[in-house]
């Protein structure tokens, strides 16, 4: 009898012992993936920093990105309003940039037309400008946006992005040349002017930006 309840005992204190392990788990930084669905991925260490300030160290606790402009509700979400309350998508995407390099990752984010849909945007909206923590700034059209499902990425080859990636969100700009993926992403304007120039753009590169096209305009 005394047998059996010493092994009671013990096996009551394993479980006890494995349910408070469970509760004091702490997630560890994710492991790169360099193979996707039979597609090899390059080290995102490729995605080289050619920022116009070096890598920007973000506060992420007073962190906020800024949705205004040609909309009916202008908004400000949270880090963690943004990739919890949103559902998220996964896509292989190459970046090329002018300077030669090139780098085909998985990236990790939300659907921008899915935060559009909530602040409700202008019928004369024409072009979405993203505004970057160190004074970077370039735009894209509204309808290439949400028609190539473009995300803004807070995941590169399952690893959360880091000050050189673009902590904490990059625009995942799909078959445009490198200028158009703005890191540090803190402000996006909602606009009807088709002739905005951001940083390079005017600077001479293309506004257009598309891959089978020269990068100057």
């Amino acid at each position: 009898m005394n047998k059996i309840i010493l092994v009671i005992t013990f096996c009551a204190a394993i479980l006890a012992s494995g349910c408070a392990s469970q509760e004091n788990i702490k997630e560890l930084q994710s492991v790169e993936i360099r193979e996707y669905n039979g597609e090899n991925l390059s080290s995102f260490i490729e995605v080289r920093d050619v920022s116009i300030k070096g890598p920007q160290k973000i506060d992420i606790s007073t962190y906020r990105l800024e949705l205004f402009g040609l909309v009916k509700e202008q908004r400000n979400y949270t880090y963690d309003q943004v990739i919890n309350n949103h559902q998220k998508y996964q896509k292989v995407v190459q970046i090329n940039c002018v300077e030669g390099w090139e780098s085909k990752n998985l990236w990790e984010g939300i659907l921008l037309k899915d935060i559009f849909d909530e602040v409700s945007i202008d019928s004369n909206a024409k072009t979405v400008i993203f505004h970057a923590y160190d004074g970077y700034s370039t735009s894209l059209s509204l309808d290439y946006i949400i028609n190539n499902d473009i995300i803004l990425g807070y995941k590169i080859n399952g690893v959360t992005l880091i000050p050189e990636t673009g902590y904490p969100f990059i625009l995942v700009a799909e078959d445009k040349w490198g200028y158009k993926w703005a890191k540090w992403i803190t402000k996006i304007e909602i606009s009807d002017n088709q002739d905005f120039r951001g940083y390079w753009e005017s600077r001479g590169y293309s506004n257009d930006a598309d891959l089978n096209k020269s990068f100057f305009d």
